[in-house]
């Protein structure tokens, strides 16, 4: 295997897929990254065995095509630290990597290309094309409602409901619930779910860019999604997700509407006298303004007063601070609407203009 090519050429596809490869691995060729050139087209590859990325890009002078693993974080911090527009020139022969670059000269160890794993592709459900944009918006609305290491395996991901023309993007801890719509051109006569792991949505909202459609197939153990100069594999959490529509709160006859940097930076400021265990604020509704209290076991008090757009009886009622300044982070409109009903039924919160993602958040008692 021999090829030449720029430094930022060999650097892109290598951060693209390093995120996925591992430190610590009880397999030693999964800290490494498959290294694949067929005729001008070099393909880098990392997996965890859950997820697979790979990145392409173009070489300037392809002498010798053929496979080989190095170790991703040693390949990297080399590209890393050579200048700007070097040129690497890059071979293989006798279980060694050579790198050069000017002066400077590497000698990687290299594990065989054919015990390299791949994830399990089987075959695709269905397929279908999405703006790359919607598809990062859609992960970046819901991503942070997701459970971290819940017992409840399958909170730890991000629940994706594909149906006719429309993509749904479904993510809960089972205190609070991210759900959000997008319009894409799907022709398919059943509805399909499936249920992405947690670090396989970090890493594609990591890939995605604002730029571009991408393709998605779907299939019964797992999803990819490929895009101009990457191809996202991984598999899918066997497990069945919760009835998210028995949670989304109905009949709330209370409706606060309000600006959302304005409560944002309110919220902020009561939050630094909360109990940093519990993040709990009150919440007092009365006409035309909302009253926020945080207390901590110092004794020490916090308190907001914000003009709102309210106009019925008064209420009070407990929340995680956090949990609402998570929503008001990612709403990207200039209001925002909360709907509640009494002081022990969740409240759901969505952008005044815009109602394709809605915010389910439950109540605290204080």
């Amino acid at each position: 295997m021999k090829f030449s090519l720029s430094r930022e050429v060999l650097l892109k596809p290598l951060q693209l897929v390093v995120g996925v490869v591992e430190r610590r691995q009880t397999l030693p060729i999964l800290s490494n990254v498959l290294l694949s050139l067929e005729g001008s087209r070099l393909s880098v590859t990392g997996t965890d065995l859950e997820v697979e990325i790979v990145g392409h890009s173009e070489v300037t002078a392809a002498e010798e095509g053929g496979e080989v693993t190095v170790s991703a974080r040693k390949l990297l911090d080399i590209c890393r630290s050579l200048p700007d527009g070097a040129k690497v020139d890059f071979s293989s022969s006798d279980g060694k990597a050579h790198v050069k670059s000017g002066r400077s000269r590497f000698t990687l160890a290299t594990l065989p290309a054919n015990e390299f794993p791949s994830v399990d592709n089987g075959e695709n459900n269905i397929e279908f094309d999405v703006e790359a944009e919607t598809l990062k918006n859609l992960i970046e609305s819901t991503s942070f409602a997701m459970a971290q290491q819940d017992v409840r395996y399958y909170l730890n991901g991000m629940l994706w409901e594909v149906s006719a023309n429309k993509l749904r993007a479904v993510a809960t801890d089972g205190h609070r619930m991210a759900l959000c719509d997008a319009a894409c051109e799907i022709e398919i006569a059943e509805l399909t779910k499936a249920i992405l792991p947690r670090k396989g949505v970090m890493e594609l909202a990591r890939l995605v860019s604002d730029e571009g459609t991408v393709r998605v197939a779907m299939g019964s153990n797992h999803i990819r999604v490929n895009g101009s100069d990457f191809c996202f594999t991984s598999k899918l959490v066997d497990g069945a997700y919760p009835d998210y529509d028995r949670v989304l709160p109905k009949g709330g006859d209370k409706q606060v509407v309000g600006e959302r940097a304005e409560l944002k930076q309110a919220f902020g400021r009561t939050a630094i006298l909360s109990n940093e265990k519990y993040r709990g604020v009150r919440i007092m509704l009365s006409n035309g303004a909302i009253r926020m209290v945080a207390n901590n076991p110092e004794q020490e008090e916090a308190e907001e007063v914000v003009g709102v757009d309210y106009a019925g009886e008064e209420l009070e009622i407990g929340f995680n601070v956090s949990y609402l300044l998570d929503v008001l982070n990612v709403l990207k409109g200039e209001g925002v609407r909360l709907t509640l009903s009494d002081s022990s039924s969740s409240a759901l919160v969505e952008d005044a203009a815009d109602g394709s993602a809605v915010y389910v958040v439950m109540p605290m008692r204080l």
